[in-house]
């Protein structure tokens, strides 16, 4: 069996809140002010309470509201495939599945979370949304998601993104979002960050602070986060949901489940629905990877830090690698964030996901391999992912095993990355331990 699809009445009627089961906890956000656990009243101001109640809930199970379910049919449920030509290409006798969310409208994963998302802030009242976006693959979902339900949309692009990808812009500006630039000169923490670093290339920290800062000025106005919370590592557990049913139709159970990492969301979303039957004595091994050059799970620190570079956002325990990280400008710009997802980071801890670290080149060489056997041509983030499968399935190639992985996005948007490196014009990069080093000395006191 090759492809196995859902029926739109088997789609997951709620999602999947992995805090109730984490191990060790998870430790509140605080107050930056006064290091206190913060509570939804303070973070009002950008986020719905719909939002924030999920944000701070420990419910296992949340229902997903009948108007979101509707526009995720869609797409949803999102086929599941196995890569039979990729595993004849290397020779290895491991059954490799991957989940297709690039059948979104937007090609990607992100539209699970962006929809909810718009969906409660329309329902509060709210009149536009402004968030950040790295690769542009969370503004394009953002975008879809505020057209859909009526609502204006602010998109802060990371600047080298912004010149990297403009079709993506294009994508946001279809769906009527207004994108910028960022660092920008609209902002104050813009403008602070420009006269600084003038020739930056961005980061999302950066353009958080951005997205923040023009939410807070209005009062028709909230944030919209694509990555790092509770609630859209929640929003995404859809995927893992809908995974679930369909590796038991095809008679099989994953060994192995992988996931590239930028903030978390998209591996997250596969993983924590199988966490319950690793606790439950199940022998199965999370995976997650990320670049070389922004390693925040391999090379930063487990502590608390700001979640933006302008240092407005509550303070968040998770791996860091410091708010005034700035990563260089490689392809797979939505993993170019300093922190990851405080519900990963506590997987992490607790040992239950492994974090990988990988190059550049070796990504885009398995992206290709992946598109010459399995005729999709996957995001620069997504290569991750398939390297991280290719690795685990060639660790033992005799092994029968089996692996599942998660095809956040295609790459169709992507092509200049693909040139550059046909070109040989990309390059790995380690970033140096001791500029990581600096960027985490200046982490808060907590």
């Amino acid at each position: 069996m090759k492809k196995i699809v859902l029926r739109d009445d088997e789609m997951p009627t709620q999602w999947y809140n992995v805090v109730s089961d984490l191990p060790g906890g998870l430790r509140p956000p605080l107050d930056p002010e006064t290091k206190q656990p913060m509570g939804p009243e303070k973070l009002a101001a950008v986020f719905p309470m719909g939002l924030l109640e999920q944000e701070m809930s420990d419910q296992r199970f949340i229902d997903i509201p009948e108007p979101v379910s509707e526009v995720l049919k869609i797409w949803r449920p999102s086929p599941l495939v196995r890569a039979t030509k990729l595993e004849q290409a290397l020779g290895t006798k491991a059954k490799i599945f991957f989940k297709n969310e690039s059948v979104s409208p937007v090609g990607s994963h992100k539209p699970n979370s962006a929809v909810a998302q718009a969906y409660y802030n329309k329902r509060e009242g709210v009149k536009r949304l402004t968030t950040e976006t790295g690769a542009g693959q969370w503004g394009s979902a953002l975008s879809l998601a505020t057209n859909t339900f009526g609502l204006e949309c602010v998109v802060y692009m990371v600047r080298v993104s912004f010149e990297q990808k403009p079709y993506r812009k294009s994508v946001m500006q279809t769906f009527g979002a207004k994108v910028i630039a960022s660092p920008s000169s609209e902002t104050n923490s813009g403008r602070a960050i420009r006269a600084k670093f003038p020739d930056t290339p961005g980061s999302l920290g950066m353009a958080i602070s951005e997205a923040l800062e023009d939410a807070a000025s209005r009062e028709d106005t909230k944030y919209a986060l694509g990555s790092v919370l509770n609630h859209v590592v929640l929003h995404q557990s859809i995927i893992g949901l809908e995974a679930k049913k369909q590796m038991k139709i095809a008679g099989e159970f994953p060994d192995v489940v992988i996931g590239c990492c930028g903030g978390g969301s998209n591996f997250a979303g596969l993983a924590v629905p199988f966490v319950p039957d690793y606790l439950d004595g199940k022998k199965i091994r999370f995976v997650g990877t990320e670049p070389a050059s922004c390693p925040s799970m391999t090379a930063g620190a487990l502590a608390y830090d700001f979640g933006d570079t302008a240092q407005t956002t509550p303070l968040l325990y998770m791996h860091t690698l410091g708010h005034d990280f700035i990563p260089p400008g490689i392809h797979a710009g939505g993993l170019r964030y300093h922190g990851m997802a405080p519900i990963v980071s506590a997987l992490i801890r607790d040992k239950i996901v492994e974090p990988m670290r990988l190059h550049q080149l070796e990504c885009f060489e398995a992206g290709v391999l992946f598109a010459r056997t399995e005729g999709i041509i996957p995001a620069p983030e997504t290569c991750h992912a398939i390297r991280g499968a290719i690795i685990e399935a060639m660790r033992e190639p005799d092994k029968p095993q089996t692996i599942l992985f998660n095809l956040s996005g295609h790459g169709l948007i992507d092509m200049a990355a693909y040139d550059r490196y046909f070109a040989g014009e990309l390059h790995d990069y380690d970033y140096p331990e001791e500029e990581i080093a600096a960027s985490l000395a200046t982490l808060p006191t907590v």
